[in-house]
């Protein structure tokens, strides 16, 4: 029996900053018409930065606070549904440039917001037999390079950025997991390749009723599986897509005030770098501490959904 223990975190941004104000002057919005239904404020998008710029970030700041080189690295995993590059793999490009030795195993993976957590399971896995002991795993997303900023549905959720952690196997831990998916090209989908194409194009209700569906269904198997109740746990952190799904969500289970994290307000949605990206800035402001229980939950395009249960 064994888990993936987060030895540490990283988070990068872009410098832009973009309010609902602003989009307000390009589409027809308003601060509070987005923050009503989203709980989103503000989000970043890229201007200069590229997916690699924010990767490496993310990336560099995991590998210093867990005293590691590149070089200690045996397992190199990237969640990204937007990548700078078809191929090669932005695992291959931090993997040049972070100075990762040739023996890494490096590869991107896309399972849309649920990346990280589908990332976890599958380092976790390959540290089995790595070269060397540690795993690098990156969230990064640059959606604003795939939005119609003419659709106030989209184009007011979506924000950039990267999350990441340096992960080891813990052979004396345990941890519960769900995952799930339900092809599915109709709710939520990217029709490429083209640049006319390239947009996100997204069902709202219809994603709405799937990520309450879900995010309450994997919570309570894991739960059961754990054997204690939602108000047990020290934290639950969501995928940050809409404060409305984790707002139904917690009343649903009777959750205590406080217990579901929120910061989309100042991100947006980041896919698969949003729950990295909580983490993180959970773990600087000393909310989330050693031997904490916590669960994780993410849900998106694919459809995919994940969920995982571990002490931290």
């Amino acid at each position: 029996m064994s888990a993936p223990k987060i030895l540490s975190t990283g988070r990068c941004l872009p410098a832009r900053v973009v309010t609902n104000e602003e989009l307000s002057k390009t589409v027809e919005t308003s601060d509070e018409w987005v923050y009503s239904r989203t709980g989103i404020h503000a989000r970043h998008f890229c201007e200069k930065e590229s997916g690699l710029d924010l990767a490496m970030g993310a990336a560099q700041q995991a590998l210093d606070r867990a005293g590691l080189k590149p070089e200690d690295i045996g397992v190199c995993l990237v969640a990204t549904f937007t990548p700078d590059y078809a191929s090669p793999s932005m695992a291959c490009l931090l993997q040049k440039h972070l100075g990762m030795l040739e023996d890494t195993l490096c590869f991107d993976l896309n399972a849309a917001c649920a990346g990280f957590l589908y990332g976890m399971k599958t380092a976790h896995a390959l540290l089995r037999d790595s070269v060397r002991p540690y795993a690098l795993l990156v969230g990064c997303e640059v959606i604003s390079r795939v939005l119609d900023m003419t659709d106030r549905n989209t184009c007011v959720l979506f924000g950039d950025g990267a999350g990441a952690a340096v992960l080891c196997r813990d052979e004396d831990a345990q941890w519960h997991t769900v995952f799930g998916s339900r092809g599915d090209p109709e709710s939520i989908w990217v029709q490429g390749p083209g640049p006319d194409k390239a947009a996100v194009h997204m069902e709202g209700k219809a994603v709405f009723r799937f990520a309450v569906e879900v995010v309450e269904k994997s919570i309570r198997q894991l739960l059961e599986a754990e054997g204690c109740g939602i108000n047990d746990l020290d934290l639950v952190v969501c995928h940050q897509a809409n404060a409305r799904i984790i707002d139904h969500v917690a009343k649903k289970l009777k959750a205590r005030e406080g217990l579901f994290y929120k910061n989309m307000d100042r991100y947006g949605n980041t896919s698969a770098a949003s729950i990295p990206m909580a983490l993180d800035e959970l773990v600087l402001a000393g909310e989330l501490k050693p031997g904490m229980r916590v669960l994780i939950v993410g849900f998106g395009g694919g459809l995919t959904w994940a969920g995982a249960l571990l002490k931290w």
